[in-house]
């Protein structure tokens, strides 16, 4: 029995070993750290740079149509037929082999600027798509500072709940020692026991709030399940009182946030589509060459040519130039519906463009009031904080003496538990506030 006890402490030490190794081993990231990993590996940056590219495809495409073309021909084809080869009025087998071979390009030398607004139009739409990665960044930036301060606040909690954890169990002891001693009554060591599971139960829920908001970073970040992941927990992390003045942001976001050049450069892509439409109204001119040559060899019974290959295709060699003009005489409406739709959709990118300004002034207001309300709410938690601590300790100083019951002590507890609570939840609401609107006055978010 003595050995299976041994052999039992033996394990249990073994596993705490290998758990604190496993604990140790895990990398924590800091926020600079998940920002990096994302910037590289979320899908939906990347899609937005493989769209990005495909833009940049389409560009190259726009100006591959200023240079000429060049389509090679080549076709060879066969025959048996019964013919009277020597007008005499008898008819044979006879078999023939003819080719065809051209080299033939095209060149437009004009046509209402179409190319050159049609590039244009193509590079816009480039600048648009690679603004779009940016804008992806910005979100992303956003959510990952959002969870991870969420991860933050859960750890600062739990340290208070520990620290509560501890001292309900020491006063449990100290009631039930007073209770033996028959210097309190019963109702008083319940109430401390109802109190340390009230405790315990408390941790067990902020240890699961770190876990499921440690769960919700990985999985913004993308990573696989089976990756340990913790975040690192800044050295000093503190609430900055001074807000800059909200016109000033406002200026800043209108200038530098992808939401508004995007906005711009899509009216200006709309408006390239109004003149592209207007070009299809005009004559196009089409400058023309080819180069070619052909043969027909008549093969008789006997198998053999009847006719010299070569000098077949030296007559035949010809070279052709010219140009063509194109003139939209009739065309059953379509330019004259595509230029009415190209000016709908040049309106609704105005209307686009001032919603998507207002849309952003009015978050960094949104931004600005959360973050003086979040200021005042950390600096009021404060004060409560520091009125409650002093009140408790008091009480405690008073129970130890034996001026009052567990059940006084236990109400200031609660009153204190509430004080941290409402203080560790302001201080990093007004630390996230503060982050997002410093975000939108062009400042890189650092804790």
């Amino acid at each position: 029995m003595k050995q299976l006890v041994v052999l039992l402490w033996a394990f249990i030490g073994v596993a705490f070993t290998t758990q604190a190794q496993k604990t140790d081993s895990i990398k924590k990231w800091s926020i600079e750290t998940c920002f990096q990993y994302a910037m590289e590996n979320n899908i939906d940056i990347n899609t937005a740079k493989l769209n990005q590219l495909n833009a940049a495809q389409d560009v190259s495409l726009a100006k591959g149509s200023k240079i000429p073309n060049l389509y090679g021909t080549l076709n060879n084809n066969f025959l048996n037929e019964k013919a009277d080869a020597s007008n005499n009025g008898k008819f044979v087998n006879q078999a023939l082999s003819s080719g065809n071979y051209a080299l033939n390009s095209s060149l437009v030398l004009w046509n209402g600027n179409y190319i050159n607004k049609n590039i244009q139009q193509k590079d816009l739409v480039a600048q648009t798509n690679s603004l779009l990665v940016e804008q992806s960044k910005n979100n992303l930036v956003l959510l990952i500072t959002q969870n991870y301060l969420s991860i933050l606040l859960a750890k600062e909690n739990l340290k208070y709940i520990n620290d509560l954890v501890a001292t309900s169990k020491s006063r449990l002891k100290q009631g039930q020692q007073l209770y033996d001693a028959g210097s309190t009554a019963k109702i008083s060591v319940l109430q401390l026991e109802a109190q340390q599971a009230s405790d315990e139960y408390l941790k067990i829920q902020t240890e699961n709030t770190i876990k499921q908001n440690t769960l919700a970073l990985k999985q913004l970040l993308q990573l696989p399940t089976s990756y340990a992941f913790d975040v690192e927990t800044p050295a000093d992390l503190d609430v900055i009182t001074l807000v800059p003045p909200l016109e000033t942001v406002q200026n800043n976001a209108m200038q530098n946030f992808p939401e508004i050049k995007i906005g711009q450069m899509n009216k200006d892509i709309a408006q390239l589509t109004i003149s592209k439409a207007k070009a299809n109204f005009l004559p196009t001119l089409t400058a023309n060459a080819g180069i070619g040559s052909g043969y027909t060899s008549i093969l008789n019974n006997a198998g053999y040519a009847s006719s010299n290959y070569f000098t077949q295709t030296g007559n035949n060699f010809y070279q052709q130039i010219g140009v063509t003009l194109s003139v939209p005489i009739l065309t059953n409406r379509t330019n004259k519906t595509n230029l009415e739709k190209a000016k709908i959709s040049f309106k609704q990118s105005d209307f686009n463009f001032k919603n998507t300004s207002l849309v952003l002034s009015q978050q960094v207001e949104l931004a600005y009031i959360n973050a003086t309300n979040a200021q005042e709410a950390y600096q009021a938690a404060s004060k409560q904080l520091i009125a409650v601590t002093e009140s408790y300790r008091i009480l405690n100083e008073e129970y130890k003496l034996g001026g009052i019951n567990s059940f006084d002590l236990l109400q200031q507890k609660n009153q204190y538990v509430q004080a941290i609570q409402a203080f560790t939840q302001s201080k990093y609401t007004a630390i996230l506030q503060e982050k997002i609107y410093d975000f939108y006055n062009g400042t890189k978010i650092k804790l």
